[in-house]
């Protein structure tokens, strides 16, 4: 292969490219968007807004109907089977208020013919989802079953249908809405008559040059607004559409404010007083009883061996001696001994009072003992005044005993035996006495 050849090759596929793109891209831009219409523009129906049912060339109503809204006709005022219709609106018949609705209705029409561009019909509506926009038909649209209006969540969304002639619906026809989509923005300018089918369900504000006819049993939400023709009813149900207001997007706007520092600042200095708080404990005096408990007094008495005194006294008859008993000296020795304390469970020692709880007892002394008594002899002063007194007469108490006071004497040796016992006892009981005192203060 020459290199010329090989040129022109080159060449040839670079224009074959750029031609294909281009033809493509001519393509995109010539095919119809799916179902979507051109943008339609919802129109304003002025005075004749209120009105469910508006005619031209009178009404006539048979069965029970129920209309939702004012009723009206105009230049023709006959309304026929008034008796079978359920107002809730006003029956204005041919008077100056459908008078004046007549033309705003005409004005709608004509606006709505007006808007464009169209996407087209077809023979029929049946089985399509349309969103919105502007439909047209050069003849009749026809709707053997149900049309889909599709809002995609835009309340706002309007749906415009143009026909050239007819609008036939067939028995049993839906309209049915969806996404958002409101019946009172949806509109149908018919360029001739239109009838609804019996028990069909349509939904929409028709707009028609001639005559409309609801067969029966066709609900209509929406209005039925004849210009020119007459409007025939057979129980059917027209209800005026409520539409909710537009949505209106607002742009928010953001508002900077600075505001310019405060030049005299105040400060203000708060001095708190400390709270003293002063509290007062009054503490109950300490009461402290001691009891002292005084042993009682213990008096031992002695008695030592009487010893024998001679006294010589010279007179005239002679020498007179005279030998006296000397009373022994008396040794009494005194002690405290504790009292022996009541030992719970036992009986009170012989000549202990029992105690009473609650009450100090206080001991007694023990009586002074002596082991004998021991009278004072009287011994007469013998002197040379009284020669002729004798001596007193002195019984003899043999040693080692003692008088007792009633002309016996007793030895010695018996009281010491009695006074040995006696200390020997009370030395037993203060042994056990004490022993208790401990065994007590040691349990608690």
């Amino acid at each position: 292969m020459t290199a010329p050849t090989a040129t022109r090759r080159s060449r040839f596929f670079q224009f074959s490219g750029i031609a294909t793109i281009s033809v493509f891209s001519v393509g995109i831009l010539v095919l119809p968007a799916g179902t979507a219409g051109a943008e339609a523009t919802a129109v304003g129906l002025g005075t004749a807004e209120p009105f469910a049912v508006l005619a031209g060339a009178g009404i006539t109503n048979t069965g029970p109907t129920t209309l939702g809204g004012d009723i009206g006709t105009y230049p023709t005022p006959t309304i026929t089977g008034v008796s079978g219709l359920t107002i809730t609106g006003t029956n204005h018949g041919g008077d100056a208020v459908s008078q004046g609705a007549k033309p705003d209705v005409l004005t709608a029409y004509n606006t709505l013919a007006g808007q464009g561009p169209t996407q087209p019909t077809g023979d029929d509506l049946t089985g399509r989802t349309l969103v919105s926009g502007v439909y047209n038909s050069g003849s009749s649209i026809a709707l053997s079953g149900t049309v889909t209006l599709d809002a995609q969540g835009d309340p706002d969304a309007v749906f415009v249908f143009q026909a050239g002639s007819t609008l036939i619906t067939s028995s049993s026809s839906t309209v049915a809405l969806i996404n958002g989509t409101q019946a009172c923005n949806v509109f149908w300018q018919v360029g001739s008559s239109a009838t609804l089918g019996t028990n069909s369900v349509f939904r929409g504000n028709l707009l028609a040059l001639t005559d409309i006819t609801a067969t029966t049993e066709a609900t209509v939400e929406g209005r039925l607004l004849a210009i020119n023709g007459a409007v025939t009813l057979d129980t059917n149900t027209v209800t005026i559409p409520t539409c909710a207001p537009p949505v209106t997007t607002t742009t928010p706007t953001t508002t900077t404010t600075t505001v310019p520092p405060d030049t005299a600042t105040t400060t203000t200095t708060t001095v708190v007083p400390p709270v003293v708080t002063t509290t007062t404990t009054v503490v109950p005096p300490e009461v402290t009883t001691t009891t002292t408990v005084v042993p009682p007094e213990v008096t031992t008495t002695t008695t030592g061996t009487p010893v024998e005194a001679t006294t010589t006294t010279p007179g005239p008859n002679g020498t007179t001696t005279t030998t006296v008993d000397v009373p022994p000296p008396i040794i009494t020795t005194s002690r405290n001994i504790p009292s022996i304390p009541e030992i719970p469970g036992l009986p009170p020692l012989p000549g202990i009072p029992p105690t009473v709880p609650g009450t100090v007892t206080v001991p007694s002394r023990v009586p002074t003992t002596s082991a004998s008594r021991t009278g004072t002899p009287t011994t007469q002063p013998v002197g040379p005044e009284s020669p002729n007194v004798r001596a007193p007469q002195v019984q003899q108490v043999p040693r080692g005993s003692v008088d007792t006071g009633d002309g016996s004497t007793q030895s010695q040796r018996d009281g010491q035996s009695s006074g040995g016992w006696i200390a020997l006892l009370v030395g037993f009981f203060s042994v056990v006495a004490m022993s208790a005192l401990v065994i007590r203060r040691t349990s608690r």
